[in-house]
């Protein structure tokens, strides 16, 4: 039996390997015009059982034993929360408002579209004997299960994408990351009666939809009053004093704790949080303590976790990929079309349009989240589990190179009399995302 002193010393080894590995696959990514987040996320499949496990299943059981798991996943969550944390701290709220109606429009088409495409797949899937959900669950849960699945969107992969293209402070990377918080927050309230359902009560639900409300509305009507005497106090003493940061850590966890223990997800307390806090100094000092050592160290951990625990080749056969095929179409129709649609008819400059329905596209790991608790929950079967892993991996790696395509062709229309519609300085640098 492996004691908690062995699994501590394989934790650095399991450390040192991912990183490398990231870095690696990092440098392979870049050439087909991914950014390092995409990298993160396809080398946790690599170092799973799909591909590492599948060819050295010895030496990938050796390095990765089931136990140690639970510290991988434990310290995963932690980088998320200070990732989300810097998000929020460097969102610009004021250039939402001009935009504001965009991004409700945005939000509802991301949301409704997928749903319905979500429900009408699973009512068809239900009927199939145990396949694709579990025995004992209705069609009604699995239509809210599966159309909550589809509406997710890949909240943390969508700020880190929006984030190294060095897009979080324009209007285009602020209504794209509320958009997607919108979405994210209904979605999770969704499953929430899903999971409600199965547990015989309203509780969850109620704790879910009613708490985050709460703190939504608490954290900047209250505790944003509150943390903004720290920005004087940090100007008159040129930084952050002794205590400050270590306040801001203690807070920052109790936020992700609750907003964890209410069955939203940690990301959520901690980019409110983050948003919350005192612009100026104080922001700039935070950022530079946390930034560094969150997304060279604590970050790439949350993206390589549900690589590791993904099993592609359940999908073995011609019928299963035709199947994860139709997942995969309806996905992109219902969010990236959708919200393409909702943000043209909002008035937004086509180029715009395209980005956001390609960056909302994406679903990332927080599909993946929902997915793992939906497996253990008994919800849904390993094959519907791996079909979703699919779309969700598709998406995800579609959203930088088609991301980056829109912007490119914008830039020939331009040299050949167009107009750029104003492009700033941080979309002309995503031009060149290939070539860092």
């Amino acid at each position: 039996m492996t004691t908690n002193l062995e699994l501590s010393i394989q934790f650095f080894l399991q450390l040192a390997f991912i990183l490398g590995v990231c870095r690696l696959v990092g440098i392979v990514a870049r050439r087909f015009g991914q950014p390092q987040v995409i990298a993160e996320m396809a080398a946790g499949v690599v170092m799973g059982p799909s591909v590492f496990g599948a060819l050295l299943p010895g030496l990938q059981g050796l390095l990765f034993p089931k136990a140690s798991m639970a510290i991988i996943y434990a310290v995963s969550q932690m980088g998320l929360a200070f990732y989300m944390f810097l998000v929020g701290l460097e969102f610009d709220t004021d250039l939402i408002r001009k935009r504001l109606r965009s991004a409700a429009s945005v939000s509802a088409a991301g949301i409704i579209l997928p749903f319905s495409l979500g429900c009408a797949l699973a009512l068809l899937m239900a009927g199939s004997s145990g396949k694709f959900f579990s025995q004992g669950v209705a069609g009604w849960q699995a239509a809210l299960f599966l159309g909550a699945a589809m509406s997710i969107t890949a909240f943390p992969m969508l700020a880190r994408i929006i984030h190294e293209c060095r897009l979080t402070g324009t209007p285009l990377g602020a209504l794209a990351l509320t958009a997607g918080s919108i979405d994210d927050a209904a979605s999770w309230c969704i499953f929430a009666v899903v999971l409600a359902s199965f547990n015989g009560g309203a509780n969850i639900a109620i704790m879910a939809i009613g708490g985050g409300a709460l703190y939504a509305l608490f954290t900047p009507l209250v505790l944003k009053r509150l943390l903004a005497k720290l920005e004087p106090l940090a100007e008159r003493n040129q930084g952050l004093t002794r205590h400050m940061f270590p306040g801001v850590l203690i807070l920052l966890m109790l936020c992700a704790w609750f907003t964890d223990r209410i069955g939203i997800h940690a990301v959520f307390g901690a980019f409110i949080l983050g948003l919350a806090m005192p612009r100026g100094l104080f922001a700039r000092e935070l950022h530079r303590r946390i930034e560094p050592i969150t997304t060279s160290l604590l970050a790439p951990l949350y993206f390589v976790y549900s690589g590791l625990n993904t099993r592609i080749g359940l999908v073995d056969s011609p019928g299963m990929w035709a199947l994860a095929g139709a997942v995969l179409l309806a996905a992109c129709l219902g969010k990236g079309a959708g919200c393409w649609m909702a943000a043209r008819m909002n008035g937004e400059t086509p180029r715009d349009s395209l980005a956001i329905g390609t960056l909302m596209n994406a679903r990332g790991l927080m599909e993946l989240i929902i997915l793992n608790i939906g497996l253990e929950r008994g919800i849904i079967t390993p094959v519907l589990f791996a079909i979703m892993v699919i779309m969700a991996l598709v998406t995800t790696l579609m959203a930088a190179p088609v991301f980056e395509l829109v912007y490119r062709r914008q830039r020939r229309t331009d040299h050949s009399g167009g107009d750029l519609i104003n492009a700033p300085e941080p979309v002309l640098a995503a031009l060149n995302l290939a070539r860092r």
